[in-house]
């Protein structure tokens, strides 16, 4: 190729590069259209061929991603993970509080377990976590996943750039790092960054919380629940089962023996056959389904064939042409018309003072019903109701397989991190036994995965590709060093610079594979020790905070916490400095040049 030509891609493969950055930070569109329309441009230009523009979507990242969508679905799917994260997180009182208890336990974890998993994980408990305790979730995530990478900056297993790090020094010196060398930078690295992210999420964060919330919603329901015999919250105070700070939610008494208990205390204990009455708006009730031991009162759902895990609930709005119409639920047999039970009902986005037997249906009711997944298709056109969808997420937890879930979660974090299997079979085994075993139904694995953060992270190969193909990233490198001379420090500063722009521009693991070798040969020549610029680079490659793509758990939360590209600029843009400094300061003392 005419090194005339060589050079004109490399300058367009930069246009590119800059103007999806541009883009992204500037232009509404979604992020994963951006970055494949870069990927597109550049294959279009033929700088990239067709199967270097698609390789990313067979790449083991983003498979090992995928399968961990699922496996964290199927074990917030049986109930385990709430039950767990509940316990371990508690009921903090402030926002500062419940940040620490959301960044130190995961970020422990994340030493001695890949951190990809440990994000999978956690997003979707934090997120339901934070709904029931009335913390915006954008105010959690970010922090939680900082906290995360730098816990993986601790040991050797605890990222995966570690490895390929290692694995490249073992092919020069023979011998890999051992578990813990990175320990002494990367312990003071964790607790200075937990410091910063207490401090500066507090003004460099902004609340992404939806202008609607939950409680906003104008339709109240009131809603029977059973306690049932056996269930652990016998025994239990309304507080300690967490049933008094519901997010739009409220206990409007209970009905025992006969007996009504109306004004209910904290510390009222919760006894079997107990009817909770409960008066909130929908999403509460749907979490309300969720909690293990309690089940809908009416005397209607005993009837359904259909296991409970596999209903679903469903809004249906009464029509003037339904023939129930002027009769009561429990006269006009709901149940037997419909194969769906009433479980609450609201009138003009009013709650109903009565049994929901006894409720005289009339046009415009809005009617909670808990229904097989047939009913949606069987009355979708049916001109009985004006209106019938089924609401998002609201399949009770299958408590009975949470055993199996957290038993194939264990056995893919051991065999991950024992180096039986290599982690993306580790976590398509996993996948496989939750659908198998149940857990997790296939349709609901589908639906698990955040395809938008997958075609975001394949679309972030194809521009590393580019950048690599046309020496643009190599060009960059060399440059930044012999700008750095021959002051060790000085070159130390400009190798983790190059690694860290990589970092945010491409994986993280191509940020430390085109850096090493430079790094390497460049402490050789000048006849100084290489540990402590590997290790510079081993840190910059893994702590890219300041973009989405500058580590693949930045991708993982992105739309879960509903952050703009701005909010990694400027939340994490700081933490990428502070990170830097640290590290150059401390190498050089750990691992001393000469």
């Amino acid at each position: 190729m005419h090194p005339l030509f060589e050079h004109w891609q490399a300058w367009l493969t930069a246009l590119v590069v800059l103007g999806t950055l541009a883009a992204l930070l500037f232009v509404h569109r979604a992020p994963d259209m951006v970055m494949i329309g870069g990927v597109v441009l550049l294959m279009a230009a033929g700088v990239i061929s067709p199967e270097e523009a698609l390789k990313g979507m067979a790449n083991e990242g983003m498979i090992t991603v995928a399968a961990l969508f699922v496996v964290a679905a199927a074990v917030e799917r049986t109930g385990a993970l709430s039950a767990v994260v509940d316990r371990a997180l508690g009921r903090p009182t402030s926002l500062p509080a419940a940040q620490f208890r959301t960044m130190v336990a995961p970020g422990v974890i994340s030493a001695f377990m890949n951190n990809t998993p440990v994000v999978a994980l956690m997003v979707p408990a934090i997120r339901d976590w934070a709904k029931k305790h009335r913390f915006s979730v954008s105010k959690l995530l970010m922090p939680m996943n900082c906290a995360v990478v730098l816990g993986g900056l601790c040991t050797l297993i605890g990222t995966s750039t570690n490895i390929v790090v290692s694995g490249q020094v073992a092919e020069r010196r023979g011998r890999p790092f051992e578990m813990f060398d990175i320990t002494p930078l990367g312990v003071p690295l964790f607790i200075a960054g937990l410091a910063y992210l207490m401090v500066a999420s507090r003004w460099l964060l902004k609340d992404r919380r939806p202008p609607m919330s939950r409680s906003d919603d104008p339709r109240q329901y009131s809603l029977e629940m059973l306690v049932e015999a056996g269930s652990p919250l016998v025994g239990r105070t309304i507080e300690e089962a967490g049933l008094r700070h519901l997010d739009g939610l409220f206990l409007m008494e209970i009905e025992r023996g006969g007996h009504v208990i109306a004004a209910v205390t904290p510390k009222e204990r919760l006894e079997a056959g107990d009817r909770l009455v409960f008066v909130g708006v929908l999403d509460s009730v749907v979490e309300l389904q969720k909690i293990r031991g309690l089940r809908p009162a009416t005397d209607q759902v005993f009837k359904l064939d259909d296991p409970r895990s596999e209903r679903r609930l469903v809004e249906a709005v009464v029509s003037r042409t339904c023939p129930l119409v002027g009769s009561t639920i429990r006269a006009g047999q709901f149940r037997s018309t419909y194969d769906a039970v009433v479980i609450a009902a609201a009138r003009d986005g009013e709650r109903l003072h009565m049994k929901i037997g006894d409720i005289v249906l009339q046009p415009g009711d809005t009617l909670l019903l808990e229904a097989s997944p047939g009913f949606m298709e069987r009355q979708r056109s049916n001109r009985h109701f004006y209106l019938v969808s089924e609401v998002n997420d609201s399949a009770p937890p299958r408590h009975d397989r949470a055993w199996i879930a957290c038993t194939v979660l264990l056995a893919m974090v051991l065999a991950a991190a024992l180096d039986l299997v290599p982690m993306v079979a580790a976590a398509l085994l996993a996948a496989g036994a939750v659908v198998a075993t149940r857990c997790i139904s296939s349709s609901e694995a589908r639906r698990s995965i955040e395809w938008d953060s997958l075609l975001l992270i394949a679309a972030s190969f194809g521009l590393a590709r580019a950048m690599e193909k046309t020496g643009l990233a190599e060009t960059v490198a060399h440059a930044t060093i012999s700008a750095a001379g021959d002051n060790p420090h000085l070159l130390l500063v400009a190798l983790y610079l190059v690694a860290m722009v990589f970092t945010e521009l491409m994986s993280n693991n191509a940020a430390a594979v085109l850096t090493f070798p430079i790094a390497w040969q460049t402490a050789t020549d000048l006849e100084l020790n290489p540990v402590p610029f590997v290790m510079a680079i081993t840190v910059a490659a893994s702590c890219g905070f300041a973009t989405p793509m500058g580590y693949q758990t930045n991708l993982m939360i992105y739309g879960p916490g509903g952050y703009k590209f701005s909010d990694y600029v400027r939340f994490g843009g700081p933490l990428n400095l502070l990170v830097m400094a640290i590290t150059v300061l401390l190498a050089p003392l750990i691992w001393p040049f000469r």
